[in-house]
């Protein structure tokens, strides 16, 4: 490990265990990370359950720090610490331990890589790295993954919210947008998790020039596979239509409430056995009281949200608000079942919509479609999601990308010359 480079590695959660969005993707490509640098992780953990976890992350360290926070306080604090032009959430992720820790590696010149996972992990290095060292051969090349433009998806809340929160998600989406475009000039690489997510940040900062990339997304493909023998975990015969998801974040929670008011009652009057899980952890009351429906089951956290998926007649990802690349999309083609989705969730799939998966717009659109599935008129679509993740998902090929980008900018950082363009890693 001692002639590895070393990889300062700041993410605000927890990335063990990979079982939703931002956690699968800082996973795979910390442990890709780990093979070739020495990492030194600092995170910050809002999960009772991530510090059993923590001996498993930190054989893969030789550094590991993390400092637990509370939603509620954090809240409290990022209002209490309000001031004009900073958003709300560089505040809500902020920790003073954590920041004494990094500007203590920083200060000792022995990183040489900086990796950010999401833009609220930059004011934990760019107030003491950024300027002092610009001009430092040796100043440590800092890759920010954003993995989604966080701001327009609370630009996007604004659009259908209520006073006083329109007008807090507005004045959110403004601000974060200036400092993602801040943070993105001072790095040497930014990574958005899909194109169209840099298409959208292009046409915002233009000035991001060749910096930016997708850095995708993969798939397990051996554990979400159809091959397993999975035990059925539901107790009626169903049929069963499954939305998998943390049900604490808030296109999630909108996804069910829409879908089982609206579109399930329309099915049941056609195919009245038929059932609706929502499965996922942390389920909001508003999401739990879904249960008083008739053929709605909220699981809450499961071990395995495969058997639920593998035993549904398809799984459902209805998603209004969206940002980046859904895993539970990829997850379920993967698992060979009929996926149906909307344009939102859609995005950024690598896919062909009515052979690999269903793209319905809108609550008939999604009666009609699911209809198909359940009359039997679709009955190849689930081998051909499959085969769409086995050509285009593993997290092999996504590793490359990064690779190459990485190693490019080393080159260019040693020769002194302009950083990486497309035409470097084409």
């Amino acid at each position: 490990m001692a002639d590895k480079p070393t990889l300062l590695f700041l993410i605000p959660r927890f990335p063990y265990p990979p079982t939703k969005g931002e956690k699968i993707h800082a996973w795979h490509y910390f442990l890709h990370l780990a093979k070739t640098h020495k990492i030194l992780l600092g995170c910050l953990i809002d999960e009772e359950v991530d510090p059993a976890h923590v001996d498993h992350v930190r054989q893969f360290c030789a550094e590991l720090v993390y400092f637990p926070i509370k939603r509620a306080t954090q809240k409290i604090k990022a209002l209490v610490q309000f001031r004009p032009g900073r958003p709300l959430m560089l505040d809500y992720n902020w920790h003073p331990g954590l920041a004494a820790w990094a500007q203590t590696k920083l200060g000792s010149r022995a990183v040489d890589v900086i990796y950010l996972f999401s833009t609220v992990m930059a004011p934990y290095v760019l107030p003491f790295i950024a300027i002092p060292f610009m001009a430092h051969a040796n100043r440590p090349i800092i890759l920010l993954d954003m993995v989604d433009v966080d701001s327009e998806k609370w630009r996007e809340y604004s659009l259908t919210a209520r006073w006083p929160m329109r007008a807090i998600w507005a004045r959110e989406a403004r601000t974060l947008l200036a400092y993602e475009r801040m943070a993105a000039m001072a790095a040497d690489l930014v990574f958005l998790v899909s194109q169209p997510e840099c298409t959208r940040f292009r046409a915002l900062v233009p000035e991001v020039g060749t910096k930016l990339h997708s850095l995708e997304n993969g798939v397990d493909l051996e554990f979400f596979a159809p091959a397993h023998d999975l035990v059925n975990p539901y107790a009626s015969p169903g049929p069963h239509l499954a939305l998998v998801g943390h049900m604490d974040y808030w296109p999630n929670i909108d996804a069910a409430i829409w879908f089982a008011t609206e579109i399930l009652p329309k099915l049941q009057k056609r195919y009245p056995t038929l059932e609706f899980a929502v499965i996922g952890a942390n389920p909001v009351p508003e999401v739990q009281n879904l249960r008083r429906l008739p053929g709605v089951t909220v699981t809450g956290r499961v071990t395995d949200v495969r058997p639920y998926v593998a035993h549904a007649a398809a799984a459902v990802i209805p998603l209004r608000i969206a940002r980046g690349i859904q895993n539970k999309v990829l997850e379920a083609m993967a698992l060979g079942r009929p996926v149906v989705v909307t344009p939102q969730a859609f995005e950024g799939v690598r896919a062909t919509a009515g052979h690999d998966l269903l793209v319905a717009d809108g609550a008939d659109a999604l009666v009609a479609k699911i209809g198909e599935v359940l009359d039997g008129k679709h009955p190849d679509i689930g081998r051909a999601a499959r085969g769409a993740m086995e050509a285009g998902y593993s997290w092999a090929s996504r590793m490359e990308l990064l690779d190459r980008l990485l190693d490019t900018e080393l080159a260019a950082r040693r020769a002194k010359l302009p950083t990486v363009t497309s035409k470097d890693v084409a």
